[in-house]
This record gives C-alpha cells, structure tokens and sequence, in this order.
C-alpha cells in the first residue's frame, strides 16, 4: 500500500487487519469470533435483527474498500484519524474488484486459522472459511472509491449478501449506483451542522448538505435502508426530534441507534466517560420513538444498541 509509511502498516496490522492491495483490509469482527468459540451462543445483534435474511456472525466478512479515504474524521472512531484522507480515488487508481474480492475471502481465512489453537466450534470454524455476509464498514467511507459497484457485484455473485455503511456525504455516487447493496446503512451522528462538525470534523465542503441531499434520495433506492445513530453521552445525544425529523425524511425501513463505544483511538479523544449505558440508549429510543413514525423491534444489551422500525 503505497500512500501508507511502513510505520503506519505496521500498526494496522499489530491491530490484526489484513491488508489487500492498495487500499483495502480485512479485519476478523469481536463478534464473529465469539460466535465460532461458543458454537453460535454468543453473536451480534445483526444476527438477532436480521435473521429473516440469514445473516450468520460466524459466517460474516467485515472489510473496507477504503482504509484511509474519507470525508470525515469522526471523534468516534477507532481509527487514527490522522491518517485519514479526504480524498476520492479514481478506477484507475483502485484496485479490480475480483481481485478485492478474493484476496479479501483469503484474508479472512488467514485471520480465522489463529483460532484454531483455542476452544471453538468446528463447525462453526469450518463453515466461517467461506462467507455468507459482507460488512463493508470497517473502516474509511466506501464511496472514496469509485469503483464500489463492481465489488458489490463480486461479492453478489459469490452468493453473500452485503451490508454496506456510508456517512452519507457523496449523494451523487450513491445515487449512480448500478449494484446496489442488500442492505445500505447511513450514519447519522448529528442533528444539526453546527454538531456535525463539532463531532465529524468534516474534510469535504458543505457536508452536511450533501448528507441531507443523501437523507432525501434515501427513500428511491430499491433495497432494505438502515440509519444508524451512534450516540454519546453529553456529545450528540440531545433534541432527540431533530434526528426524528431527518429520519423521517430518509424513511429507511430501521433505524439502529447503537453507544458509542471507547475502543482503539477513540479511546484517546473520548474515553469512557462519553459512553451511554443501555438504560440510556433505551431512553434516547423511546424519545426517537415519541417523535416519528418508528417503533421499538428489538434491542441487545451486549452491543447497548436498539432496533426500531415501522
């Protein structure tokens, strides 16, 4: 990966990621080890949320497109922000999406045969090694890259379904979309520009205009929509009827509003304190609930998240 220093590829891969090519990762989910050590005992929410689509946490890939590109350089995350580019990068400049694809497959096989030497389920080990469930969330914006609708595609092709997470700020590629996602997430961590950039310290000009020109094509796009706010404490979590009001013009079919959790370099700008316990993300969605159209359908305490939908 040319545009990393051998400093910064060093870290991320003392942080167990896999890195493909010139900009893409792979990096095994907290929760799809869980799920192979105890047999499916213990999983992820999207599991438990999406089980009418099949989605398995022992048999989902979490990856990116786009490690370093985004628009965004969110307090929140747990990445190092300051590696973050607030650039696109062009088909010529990106990688062929099958040999993403596969190499992300390998990726993941290689980080699952460390779990071979701990308690685990064999079969659930055995059955991990070919992915049913494509997260494309784990890092960087993934329409940075300008060529998402043929990795999409690959990873269709493959028989997976994919989840795919944006912040929303390039409308106008998610509006060209050929391939669409099974389903595609916005995040929406602000209700108002003032606290977007207070809390996403945006990199892009008018961003939160282009995330509401997203908000308002939400509703065309032919496949199952998700907002996800991630809340934290004494930050964002205020005027519970401004998020209502962005909601409703998105119209998603869910809406998750998941803790901020203090993991990897969030922990340096944020830190515990700025964590909701699940009694308060609880509350935060019966107020999100009062204000819109969305009733509570779920909720797992282990992730402090909350499901609603209509």
């Amino acid at each position: 990966m040319k545009n990393l220093s051998k400093e910064m590829l060093s870290t991320f891969k003392k942080q167990h990621y896999k890195i493909i090519g010139e900009h893409s990762a792979a990096k095994l989910c907290h929760w799809t080890k869980e799920s192979i050590k105890t047999g499916g005992k213990r999983h992820c929410y999207k599991e438990q949320f999406y089980s009418d689509i099949g989605v398995k946490s022992h048999r989902c890939l979490q990856c990116t497109t786009s490690l370093t590109f985004c628009s965004l350089r969110c307090l929140f995350c747990w990445r190092k922000t300051e590696l973050t580019r607030g650039i696109e990068f062009s088909k010529k400049d990106s990688d062929d999406p099958k040999f993403i694809v596969s190499n992300l497959i390998k990726a993941q096989g290689e980080l699952l045969n460390g779990l071979g030497g701990v308690p685990h389920s064999s079969k659930y080990l055995k059955e991990a090694y070919t992915p049913t469930n494509i997260a494309i969330s784990l890092s960087g914006e993934p329409f940075s890259h300008n060529d998402l609708s043929e990795v999409i595609r690959e990873f269709k092709n493959r028989g997976a379904t994919v989840f795919l997470v944006t912040n929303g700020t390039f409308p106008e590629k998610i509006e060209k979309l050929d391939n669409l996602p099974t389903q595609l997430y916005v995040s929406l961590s602000a209700n108002s520009e003032q606290m977007m950039k207070k809390v996403q310290n945006p990199l892009i000009p008018n961003a939160w205009g282009e995330l509401n020109k997203t908000l308002e094509l939400f509703p065309s796009l032919n496949t199952r929509k998700v907002i996800r706010l991630t809340m934290i404490k004494n930050l964002n979590m205020t005027k519970p009827e401004l998020y209502a009001k962005l909601i409703e013009k998105a119209s998603p079919q869910f809406i998750e509003i998941k803790a901020y959790m203090s993991i990897g370099y969030s922990r340096d700008r944020l830190g515990p304190a700025f964590m909701p316990t699940h009694e308060e993300i609880i509350q935060f969605a019966k107020e999100i609930e009062k204000h819109s159209s969305y009733k509570i359908a779920g909720e797992q305490r282990a992730s402090r998240v909350v499901l609603l939908k209509r």
